[in-house]
């Protein structure tokens, strides 16, 4: 039987049951109506954000690249990818913590980097330990990896048993790419974004508060950080099914837009439960715009289409 006081509704919780076809489902709101500051049928982004090391981006990414080749072929980093799902999700019953969580965090945190960057914002985690521009997106992509490999002691309280386990791998894997005093510094920067990703613990550091956001912005139909009630009928059961797509865009008055499409309005409850209360403190409140479009039928027979604009 479960904790009561554990699996009760946390604004910053992320438990929910998994959907594995949520990323590959095709959107059907996509290119159906335009808003005056959101072109819905304008995104490039619509997909599943992948980050491509191939393509351009306003940051070095030569060392972030040979970093994440090394992260996809340790056998180490991808069992641990694989065990950490068993207890949130065979043993609990919440919902994807594991490879594919953490995925789409990474791609979405180099992502939303990479639009803060063109955005000319300037980092402080890798700067203040005398790092270089080039940790910056290692420090973002490690701390994505391994944010969550603390389920595999326990789900409640996971980011500080993320901690020594994270911090045990990285000993293994920054050596091939750091200097003893570097492996230290770069430590500690992705320790603390690891500990801050889901804590009271606010960020110190951008790098650290794009880890954050990232996290919450896995919330697409089923993959919500939210706790859910399978077989319900409450808000966290309704609204975890709202969210048809999350995009991200360059700004117009912000260097990021997160734009969020609903079926039902109820998928507010979702933003602003999780996605408002991981960019409060991130640092990074006055840098992101997020906007939730609701469409939905007029109730007529199915035709016409009402599309409601919701700025948080």
């Amino acid at each position: 039987m479960s904790d009561p006081a554990e699996d009760a509704p946390d604004p910053t919780d992320d438990d929910e049951v998994p959907d594995p076809t949520a990323e590959d489902a095709p959107d059907p709101t996509a290119g159906a109506v335009e808003d005056a500051d959101v072109d819905l049928g304008a995104d490039t982004d619509a997909g599943r954000h992948e980050y491509d090391p191939d393509a351009d981006h306003a940051f070095p990414d030569e060392r972030l690249n040979e970093v994440l080749a090394r992260l996809e072929s340790d056998e180490e980093v991808v069992a641990y990818l694989e065990a950490q799902n068993v207890n949130p999700v065979a043993r609990k019953g919440y919902n994807d913590h594991g490879s594919k969580h953490v995925e789409i965090v990474r791609d979405r945190a180099l992502r939303l980097y990479d639009l803060l960057k063109s955005g000319g914002v300037e980092f402080n985690g890798a700067r203040q330990q005398g790092l270089e521009e080039a940790d910056e997106p290692v420090i973002v992509a490690l701390a994505a990896t391994l944010h969550d490999i603390g389920h595999v002691v326990h789900r409640h309280d996971h980011p500080y048993y993320s901690i020594p386990l994270a911090a045990d791998l990285l000993d293994d894997l920054l050596p091939s790419f750091y200097g003893v005093a570097d492996q230290v510094r770069i430590k500690a920067e992705v320790l603390h974004a690891i500990l801050c990703h889901h804590t009271e613990e606010q960020p110190l550091t951008l790098e650290a508060g794009v880890v954050r956001i990232a996290d919450g912005l896995d919330m697409e139909r089923g993959r919500s950080r939210v706790p859910y009630e399978e077989g319900g009928r409450g808000i966290n059961t309704v609204s975890s099914q709202a969210i048809e797509r999350v995009s991200l865009r360059e700004g117009d008055e912000t260097p990021v837009q997160v734009v969020i499409r609903m079926n039902n309005a109820a998928g507010v409850y979702q933003v602003d439960s999780l996605l408002k209360a991981k960019i409060e403190g991130s640092l990074l409140e006055d840098r992101i715009r997020t906007v939730a479009i609701n469409t939905h039928s007029d109730g007529n027979d199915g035709n016409g289409s009402i599309v409601d604009r919701i700025e948080l």
